[in-house]
């Protein structure tokens, strides 16, 4: 009797079909994937040689910075390469395929969404003791603040959403079928990846092994995940909500509006508070960052919940 290894009826197609699709989106998961962790081993490869060229030049650079920036220049190139063998190509693969004054009103949405969501969280924050306003808050303060929040809220919207839910999540979710699948295996990765700590070492303890050092220090924060989880669940939810994003507009644009108001106002709370770990309420917010955590959580998954119930309103609100 022979064999065969192709479907034999409707139903078995369907199901072969399911199954190939499955695999072509882990299969571009995977290279992403891939492509972060060589991009990393790269970096702490080449760190204390290029500690040795750059410290007698600029000698305030340690090594745990040196080894970043040659992470983002290797992560840019690997994904260069992910894209040529995923035959991604073009502002789509970008997710920046939007006609140019849709994208500007989008992302001035996605903002002034970002901003009002985020500003009861804060609030919150002040009201329940865990991040107090500053004492020397003043003027000087409150405009470095607000600077900070603007520079950071757009680089990191921007970056982010091109990398995750542009590149990453449209190539995962472009096989059509369970999208819902794709969306959630990103948010994870971008979640975990958040985690991943800078250890600083100190110039006289430099060694031509302290990449080792830099690497087991990478993963450091996975060895406790009890003390992450709180964090790891509020950036798992910001993932699930810009994935949502993305996949209702077809772009990066609103998803990379929203990321930046949320982080302008964490960045901009950030500066005028500070950190009151002797408040009661303290467990509220993760010692990741000082600002996600357990209450931001709480706050994301009503943000879910309200996405949901009013996704069809909002859908007309960005075509409009």
């Amino acid at each position: 009797m022979r064999w065969s290894t192709y479907p034999s009826g409707p139903t078995d197609s369907v199901a072969h079909c399911k199954v190939v699709r499955y695999g072509q989106r882990m299969r571009a998961l995977l290279w992403f994937i891939t492509a972060i962790a060589v991009a990393l081993l790269i970096a702490v490869t080449l760190a204390y040689p290029a500690y040795q060229l750059i410290h007698p030049i600029q000698a305030v650079w340690r090594l745990d910075k040196i080894a970043t920036r040659l992470f983002d220049v290797a992560l840019l190139g690997c994904i260069f390469f992910v894209l040529k063998r995923l035959d991604l190509r073009g502002a789509a693969a970008w997710g920046w395929q939007v006609p140019a004054a849709t994208g500007r009103r989008q992302f001035a949405c996605g903002v002034a969404l970002g901003l009002l969501s985020m500003l009861p969280v804060s609030w919150a924050m002040v009201c329940l003791g865990v991040r107090p306003l500053l004492a020397t808050l003043d003027g000087a303060v409150l405009r470095s603040a607000v600077l900070a929040g603007v520079g950071s809220g757009l680089v990191v919207g921007l970056l982010e959403e091109t990398l995750f839910r542009g590149l990453i999540q449209g190539a995962v979710t472009r096989q059509g079928s369970q999208r819902a699948v794709g969306v959630v295996a990103v948010a994870v990765l971008f979640a975990s990846l958040h985690f991943l700590a800078n250890t600083r070492i100190p110039h006289d303890a430099v060694t031509p092994w302290s990449g080792l050092e830099l690497l087991r220090g990478t993963f450091s924060a996975f060895a406790q995940p009890s003390q992450m989880i709180d964090a790891f669940l509020a950036l798992f939810g910001v993932g699930l909500l810009t994935g949502m994003a993305r996949e209702w507009t077809g772009n990066i644009l609103f998803a990379a509006g929203l990321h930046a108001g949320w982080v302008f106002v964490m960045r901009a709370t950030i500066g005028v508070t500070r950190l009151a770990t002797e408040s009661p309420n303290a467990w509220m917010l993760s010692q990741h960052d000082g600002y996600t955590g357990w209450l931001v959580a709480f706050f994301i998954v009503i943000f879910g919940f309200a996405a949901v119930r009013w996704q069809g309103r909002i859908r007309r609100w960005l075509d409009a």
